[in-house]
């Protein structure tokens, strides 16, 4: 099946725009782990309509409860990757699913670990994007961060550049599927050292070792790595988007803290809805 749109996270600015793309006739599909920063607010008293406090959670669930009754295909399922031939495809731990449009609307990633050198180094050898940045470091001696699906993926990927590659977890648990030859450190990092560009990765028993370059995929993929990978337009780690909320990418659409601006239920509810309007308008052109 090939869905009109397939919504990526389960917040509030994609099941908005779920809920005003179903009622406008398209089949969508939202896809994501979970509903992310909004799963994790205690008390919400700033929401049009409740006049008691809710918990970010159950109002994740109530909107989820709303799209599904009318018709939206919720899955929880963690994605790994964005591609495109005829159509969009869209790859999760699951399966494999295609689409005439996307809609990118994952929340402001907020991925990154307190250790020292790590943003001294960012763009200067750590990267956040293999699809971008993997040429470059072509038969270097390579680290990953992460130990899930996502970094998993990311490894495979990082493959057709380099086979010297060892996997750090910082002491996270293995929940990814690696190859048995993989290399990999358990062991906390210390310290991310070099010169010019990171050359050296430090862990707890201090133990340093040789690097050329560092690929960052901690936890689940953000909305700045999966916009990176397929071209989309970035300013800082905020999608670039038009008045329709398309980026410049056509086909493909961003709504809600991924955008920037004013980081809100309410604003990310308002981008699901205008994201919707572009989305429709996309899809009456194309047809």
């Amino acid at each position: 099946m090939i869905y009109d749109t397939i919504i990526i996270g389960k917040g509030p600015a994609g099941i908005s725009a779920a809920v005003y793309l179903v009622r406008s006739g398209r089949s969508v599909l939202v896809l994501g782990k979970d509903a992310g920063a909004l799963e994790r607010a205690e008390s919400i008293e700033n929401y049009y309509g409740f006049p008691e406090n809710v918990s970010g959670a159950e109002l994740a669930l109530r909107g989820i409860a709303q799209a599904e009754r009318l018709g939206v295909t919720v899955l929880s399922e963690e994605i790994l990757h964005l591609g495109m031939d005829d159509v969009w495809s869209v790859k999760t731990t699951e399966g494999l699913y295609s689409t005439k449009t996307i809609l990118i609307a994952t929340g402001k990633s907020r991925t990154s670990i307190n250790v020292p050198g790590f943003e001294q180094y960012r763009g200067k050898g750590i990267s956040f994007c293999v699809t971008c940045d993997g040429f470059f470091y072509r038969g270097k001696k390579l680290a990953l961060l992460g130990a899930g699906s996502y970094a998993a993926n990311e490894y495979s990927e990082l493959l057709a550049f380099s086979e010297d590659i060892t996997v750090f977890t910082n002491g996270a648990e293995i929940t990814g599927s690696f190859p048995k030859n993989a290399s990999i450190v358990t062991e906390k990092i210390t310290a991310f050292t070099g010169e010019d560009s990171v050359s050296a990765i430090t862990t707890a028993e201090g133990t340093v070792h040789a690097i050329q370059g560092v690929f960052v995929a901690l936890g689940t993929a953000g909305a700045a790595s999966f916009a990176a990978t397929v071209g989309v337009e970035l300013s800082g780690t905020d999608i670039v988007i038009d008045a329709q909320h398309m980026t410049n990418i056509p086909g493909v659409f961003a709504a809600g803290d991924c955008t920037g601006g004013f980081l809100q239920i309410a604003k990310a509810v308002s981008d699901g809805a205008h994201a919707a309007k572009g989305i429709n308008s996309y899809l009456k052109n194309i047809s």
